[in-house]
């Protein structure tokens, strides 16, 4: 027998469709039940690649006697975080306001009218290690409502206030200057893990939008940041070798894993998500291109082979794959020095162990070790053969599972670092894929005019788009319109980008935006930072200040100001945050540097080189586009010099005289 999400579009939910809860998924009709019952909603939050989830729906959900208890004493509803982050935000904030700490699963009660009233995260069958346990959670709350009802509604309403109350927009911050943008990353700077490299301790998280804000600082800084630029190369270089080397990175197939659990990137919580390894792409190929560090370019195109091989589905880019493997987290991915001998035979299995730091104590548990690469090979044909065959070996044993829905904002995360790294590197078959999944998303994740947030098996989810969908794919598709020359590429981003300005604008806070579409929730969420992903405003800012580029002029001048508006907002997230302001800081000081523009005039018959040569050059958030005189707006009125192609480049409106080589412009 299955409940009601046997058909969801959400693999997370589907994988509790054979739970003896009567699961429902998020819905007007679920709340009208728990009116009609009188009873509360119980809100279970997680995701598919998520191991206490799991864990808790082993123990809990598939236990006959506690799924009677919540069918009794409640409507239960199941929501996918990835799928609906509107949701997620919400009760997450309750959670931890309730609690003073958040995370997954998470375990809220809720009154028929959606306000929580007692939040948690995992609970146990039975009580265990001074935690209570589910069954008696239960049986608490039913009684609470029963009995107390005015309790209830008393602490609901008193946390639905708070929640209201800090959905505010944030005020104008400090300007938005060099002084402002060198303090943050003097700030950043001084809070590198010395030891270790990246920032902070364990869970030690890629800090990846942040590694590309301060790459950005490093090639596009007014004076005072400029100063700092040999030192914040330096620590964008030590934090990517590190997490390379480490075994939060895959050394067999490629691909980085969500954290490490140590702060020395051994140990990873081993769910790899689509947004960290496209967001680590984009910082790899930017690095790879500034410096031409063989590391960074291998590690490029490995990042690229393992998206295209474990996470490509035909019609976009798959969310996960899970931490557990039969329910054993890492179990696909550790070795023990015998096993590598059984493979490899002595000689080579000792070689192995040695290079990748496979001891007879081991790195992680019972004596197993996660790879790590802390040297180069001495042999580097020995150690492809001895990957080849590695990787072989691990290809027999059990794999973890994969969460197929593709996630819209995901995805256009993918596509820019994609169309980046593939125009900057040479490799115009990964801008080809680019263009391919843009293509698949644009035909499918739109529904009568709007846009959806998932999609899994070729059938578009209900959820609409959120904030960070509609910036992320505009950014991705302006992205492909510098890189291919298409206009339709264009075309449709402005389409998405008025869309979205139209539905999550704040009318009463210029600047300011919401993170999820209107709908009849209890708060409307948004949050300014930048966490695992970049945050929904800082995007759209992304996507507002490329369009202010490169949309026909009369549009241009509006999506600039809009982006000057939202830039406003972000000073203060900058000057009090800026760990958690990292996109913003890489859009900041792109929109400080002019934005710089590159135009390169070129004739149909040409080889484009002086346009690949530029895009390799340029200061990461350069806008570059090239073509023909007046076949776009950034190249009216100029063409060839003398049957040269020539460049011509802009810092905002200021222009230099064009030049025909790239050396002759200021970053050449």
């Amino acid at each position: 027998m299955t409940n009601r999400l046997a058909s969801s579009s959400s693999p997370y939910l589907r994988q509790h469709a054979e739970n003896p809860v009567h699961w429902r998924e998020w819905s007007d009709d679920a709340f009208a039940e728990a009116r009609e019952r009188d009873v509360p909603v119980l809100l279970s939050i997680g995701y598919a690649a998520c191991h206490w989830c799991h864990v808790m729906a082993h123990e809990s959900f598939e236990d006959p006697e506690l799924a009677a208890q919540m069918n009794d004493g409640f409507v239960c509803i199941k929501v996918d975080r990835e799928e609906r982050p509107d949701l997620d935000a919400i009760y997450m904030a309750a959670t931890v306001a309730m609690t003073g700490q958040g995370g997954w699963p998470m375990t809220c009660f809720l009154t028929p009218d959606g306000e929580p009233f007692y939040c948690g995260t995992y609970y146990p069958p039975v009580p265990r290690g001074g935690m209570p346990g589910f069954g008696q959670i239960l049986a608490a709350i039913s009684g609470t409502w029963t009995q107390r009802r005015d309790e209830v509604f008393e602490a609901s309403a008193s946390i639905t206030e708070h929640l209201r109350a800090n959905t505010g927009p944030l005020p104008p911050g400090p300007v938005l200057d060099d002084e402002l943008t060198a303090a943050a990353v003097t700030t950043v700077l001084s809070e590198e893990d010395p030891r270790a490299a990246g920032f902070g301790g364990a869970p030690k998280f890629p800090p990846s939008a942040l590694l590309e804000g301060l790459l950005r600082a490093a090639e596009l800084g007014g004076p005072a940041t400029a100063e700092l630029a040999p030192s914040t190369l330096g620590a964008v270089e030590r934090a990517c070798v590190a997490m390379a080397r480490g075994g939060i990175y895959d050394q067999l197939a490629g691909g980085f894993a969500r954290y490490a659990v140590d702060p020395d990137w051994v140990i990873p919580h081993f769910e790899k998500m689509l947004y960290d390894n496209a967001l680590l792409l984009r910082v790899y190929a930017h690095l790879a291109r500034r410096t031409g560090d063989p590391l960074a370019t291998r590690i490029t195109a490995e990042t690229v082979e393992f998206l295209d091989a474990a996470l490509w589905t035909g019609q976009g880019y798959a969310s996960s794959l899970d931490a557990d493997t039969d329910g054993v987290e890492g179990l696909t991915y550790v070795w023990t020095p015998a096993q590598l001998r059984e493979v490899l035979g002595d000689e080579d299995g000792a070689w192995a162990a040695e290079l990748f730091t496979v001891t007879e104590p081991g790195t992680f548990e019972n004596g197993t070790s996660t790879l790590q690469l802390l040297a180069d090979p001495d042999d580097p044909q020995r150690f492809d053969a001895v990957r080849t065959r590695l990787l072989q070996a691990r290809g027999a044993r059990p794999q973890p599972d994969r969460d197929d829905k593709v996630v819209l904002s995901w995805n256009a995360l993918t596509i820019t670092a994609l169309a980046e790294a593939g125009s900057t590197l040479d490799r115009p078959e990964w801008v080809e894929r680019a263009a391919e999944t843009a293509a698949a998303l644009w035909d499918l994740h739109q529904v009568d005019g709007q846009w959806r947030r998932v999609s899994l098996g070729g059938r578009v989810g209900e959820p609409l788009a959120a904030l960070d969908d509609h910036a992320a794919f505009a950014t991705a598709l302006l992205t492909l319109h510098q890189v291919t020359g298409e206009q339709l590429w264009c075309e449709r981003a402005l389409t998405i980008l008025d869309r979205a300005v139209e539905d999550f604008t704040d009318p009463q806070a210029p600047g300011a935006w919401y993170d999820a579409p209107p709908g009849a929730l209890i708060t409307r969420p948004r949050d300014p930072v930048d966490g695992a992903t970049p945050a929904g405003a800082s995007l759209l800012a992304e996507a507002l200040l490329l369009a202010g580029s490169l949309a026909p002029e009369a549009a241009a001048a509006r999506y600039a100001d809009l982006a000057d508006q939202t830039l406003a907002r972000a000073g203060l997230v900058l000057q009090k945050m800026p760990r958690s302001a990292g996109h913003w800081l890489a859009v900041a000081l792109t929109r400080l540097a002019g934005p710089l523009q590159v135009a390169v005039a070129q004739d149909h018959s040409g080889d484009g080189s002086l346009a690949t040569q530029v895009r390799r050059a340029a200061p990461g958030g350069t806008v570059v586009v090239a073509g023909e005189r007046d076949s776009l707006p950034l190249l009216a009125d100029r063409g060839q010099i003398d049957g040269a192609d020539a460049a011509y480049l802009c810092r905002g409106h200021t222009c230099d005289l064009p030049v025909t080589t790239v050396t002759a412009l200021p970053f050449g």
